[in-house]
């Protein structure tokens, strides 16, 4: 029999392994879904939407993701799962079809001044083996290029216990290429002595200036005071040499203060181990604005700012150092003439949109967009196929322009036969998808079902919340409101800002827009002067433990707790489950875990608290018919109700609850822990806490992140009423629907990086869309239909 009969025998019946084209989710319980029960389509791009908090992540990222992570770590022998972190099986009675899945998502990376763009993608590791090799002069291996590893020379005996015992000579020497000065930091602390005292007063009059240093504490002002060390009742600007360095570096010593052992340390050793050490977030406000007035961060004199030794700076290939490499923006580096692997990494930054970047630019400084693009490239080069790659808005801090890029790379994914899963809000992104899942219909415990499936045009007459958004589009204002007055910034030059001149007009929406790394950052948070009139909500993340929720961290829970006890004629600290009122069985986390060694551990209820996380007595407790825990399980929505009208009436719980439903956290249950909130969910937090402060001026950036199309509306009024209530907004933004919202916009550009950093327009977003003279103008236009 020939080889072609063969062949064709063999495919005309069909292959057990073809059958394997779904991946099928059965009873999926995770967080808020409902018994959900899907199939997803292998080798295609799936987009997962919704309204926020509808179910989207817990059923791609904590259901589907998780279970194939988890199955992956199965695979490894029990000795190597003892190192690897432990999951727990997902709520859900049967996954099938999974395949491997590497997961790139919004969180930031880490924020340790030693990690960069170079470090976090490998560019720099090729870079240093590329310095080690061709360097003039050669100063050493790949680590003498590095600003993470410090030269060590050591020498001594050392004694071998093999047979008879025999001390031998050894030397050790590893070459090292960071700055001694700064420690691979490249910025130095300084500490700005004019904030700690006044140096016209003696310690007697009071001249410390420190917060919570009262002169009668013999633990900080009185050790200085009677140390002997100084005079007392000289002022601080008379002290010889020897006294102001005892004053300022002394050692530790112990001294004799009314009678007590104490130690008396210098003013400077003092103050950074007693507020320098501890997490700034984590501070009371007060103290916080002291370290901030106090510390100054100034770049390195001896490395200025590189990092780098003076060795792994002498050391050239043509012209050019590591330092010099690693400072160039991406884009221009990636034209000379390095290794082929190299190259490519570098050629994926300029693709995927991330060309105005440098290696030597921090990890923790880039956006939580910026930072899962970064996590993209060393999948672009990829030769892996039938693998799941799992996206959580990619979009996120894209430009119009940029997102159709975005959408070519997702694209080339799944063309390569990978199955794609992408959550998403953006029209732009569901355009382009094989396969749609609409989850809601609403959030929270509204939501968790699955609305729709199927294409996205099918999607468009299926009548869900999604489907009916699809095509909103948000029309120009007719009327714009006038300035009150305007915030003049001159001679910007944070960054890439190219000496920019503009005037920031107040007591309107002035929306600050422009491509990805074009400036905007750098003009308003570099320039507009932070003080006690400006308010600045970003993105960053909400320090808190999984003990912190919503109620805890606006301040909610202290007038629900005072109502509590008022109507019991009780301690308010009983409503607490971080207090006296804890469960003493689990201390109050409602749970209790149970570790398993190598395998995950588990979280189960606690059996005394039935997961309530109180002592049964204080749930006897009652205000309007609830308990408390009854009232932490509440959602925003229900809570405002709950305490508006009737016996339960609380005005402050109140207005704090009405903020979080004005910024669209109606769903959220005020114990929802926040380590579970999104990233927009977070800023939205912070912008409800904030709004009850005094500030004219409030800074937004990017405050559409996570916001479904019918929650956009929704943010628009809310910016409108700060405005009409007498605020300035400035918002960092790319949606057009905010855009054609504002009174005036600031376009910078043209281009990202060198490119950028000029103003390329200013006025009303009715004259940027009849100018189309930019980027964001020709968007606008179109999105406007203009």
């Amino acid at each position: 029999m020939s080889s072609a009969k063969r062949t064709d025998r063999r495919t005309a019946a069909a292959h057990p392994a073809d059958g394997h084209d779904m991946i099928r989710v059965h009873g999926a319980r995770e967080n808020n879904l409902k018994d959900v029960s899907i199939e997803i389509p292998k080798r295609r791009l799936t987009v997962f939407t919704g309204v926020s908090g509808s179910g989207k992540s817990s059923l791609v990222f904590n259901t589907i993701a998780a279970e194939s992570q988890r199955l992956i770590n199965e695979t490894y022998s029990a000795f190597v799962q003892g190192f690897m972190p432990t999951l727990a099986r997902p709520e859900v009675d049967v996954l099938d079809g999974l395949t491997t899945a590497i997961i790139v998502d919004q969180q930031r990376m880490g924020a340790d001044p030693r990690s960069t763009v170079g470090t976090a993608t490998d560019a720099n590791a090729m870079l240093r083996i590329l310095f080690s090799r061709l360097g003039d002069p050669h100063i050493g291996p790949p680590s003498a290029y590095s600003f993470n590893t410090a030269s060590v020379r050591a020498s001594g005996a050392i004694t071998v216990e093999r047979g008879n015992k025999k001390a031998v000579k050894a030397t050790y020497e590893r070459t090292g290429g960071m700055c001694t000065n700064c420690e691979g930091r490249g910025k130095v602390s300084d500490i700005d002595l004019t904030q700690l005292y006044d140096d016209s007063k003696s310690l007697a009059e009071g001249a410390f200036t420190i917060p919570g240093w009262k002169s009668d504490s013999q633990w900080t002002v009185q050790v200085y005071a009677q140390s002997g060390f100084v005079d007392p009742d000289k002022p601080i600007r008379e002290y010889t040499e020897k006294e102001l360095r005892d004053f300022l570096y002394g050692e530790p010593v112990k001294v004799k203060v009314n009678g007590v052992n104490l130690t008396y340390e210098g003013l400077i050793p003092k103050i950074q181990k007693s507020f320098l050490s501890k997490d700034k977030e984590a501070m009371q406000p007060h103290i916080r604005a002291f370290v901030e007035r106090a510390v100054t961060f100034t770049t390195c004199p001896e490395c200025d700012g590189t990092r780098l030794s003076e060795g792994a700076r002498s050391s050239r290939i043509g012209k050019i150092s590591i330092a010099d490499a690693c400072a160039m923006e991406i884009r221009d580096l990636a034209v000379a003439p390095l290794l082929t692997a190299l190259r490519d990494t570098l050629d994926s930054f300029v693709e995927i949109g991330l060309g105005y970047l440098s290696l030597d630019r921090p990890a923790g400084t880039l956006s939580g967009g910026e930072a899962q693009r970064v996590k993209m490239i060393r999948h672009l080069g990829s030769s892996l196929t039938d693998t799941t790659y799992v996206f959580d808005e990619p979009t996120i801090g894209l430009h119009p322009h940029d997102i159709q890029r975005m959408n070519d790379l997702l694209l080339r994914l799944r063309d390569k036969g990978n199955t794609v899963l992408v959550v998403e809000h953006k029209p732009e992104a569901i355009a382009i998808a094989d396969h749609v899942v609409d989850l809601g219909p609403g959030a929270g415990t509204a939501g968790g079902t699955v609305c729709f499936e199927g294409t996205v045009e099918d999607l468009r007459s299926a009548g869900t919340v999604t489907g009916r958004h699809l095509d909103d589009r948000a029309a120009l204002k007719e009327t714009v409101r006038e300035p009150t007055g305007a915030l003049e910034i001159r001679g910007a030059n944070t960054h890439n800002l190219q000496d920019v001149d503009v005037d920031i007009p107040l007591g309107v929406l002035c929306v600050v827009t422009g491509v990805a790394g074009s400036g905007k950052s750098s003009l308003i948070h570099g320039s507009v002067p932070a003080g006690a009139d400006v308010i600045a909500v970003d993105q960053s993340p909400i320090k808190g433990s999984r003990r912190s929720n919503p109620a805890t961290y606006t301040g909610l829970l202290d007038p629900i707790r005072k109502a509590f006890a008022k109507a019991n004629g009780v301690k308010p600290a009983l409503f607490s489950a971080n207090s006296e009122g804890a469960c003493p069985t689990c201390n109050g986390a409602g749970v209790i875990y149970t570790d398993l060694a190598m395998m995950a551990g588990v979280a189960s209820p606690c059996e005394d608290c039935e997961g309530k996380r109180f002592q049964p007595s204080v749930l006897e407790y009652r205000f309007g018919g609830r308990d408390i825990s009854e009232v932490l399980a509440m959602s925003v929505a229900q809570a405002e109700e709950f305490f508006g009208t009737g016996e339960a009436r609380t005005p402050a719980a109140h207005k704090i609850l009405q903020r979080l439903a004005d910024v669209g956290l109606g769903y959220l249950t005020l114990g929802q822990p926040l380590t579970t909130l999104s990233g927009g969910e977070r800023q939205r937090l912070k912008l409800a806490t904030h709004m009850g402060e005094k500030g004219g001026v409030y800074v937004l950036d990017e405050p559409t992140t996570g916001l479904h199309l019918a929650d956009v509306e929704q943010l628009l009024g809310l910016l409108d009423r700060l405005v009409d209530a007498g605020k300035s907004v400035i918002v960092i933004e790319h949606h057009q629907a905010v855009m054609a919202h504002a009174d005036w916009i600031i376009d910078l550009g043209p281009g990202a990086g060198h490119d950028g950093g000029r103003i390329v327009f200013e006025g009303t977003p009715a004259d940027l869309v009849a100018d189309r003279s930019t980027l964001t103008g020709e968007h606008l236009a179109a999105y406007v239909g203009a």
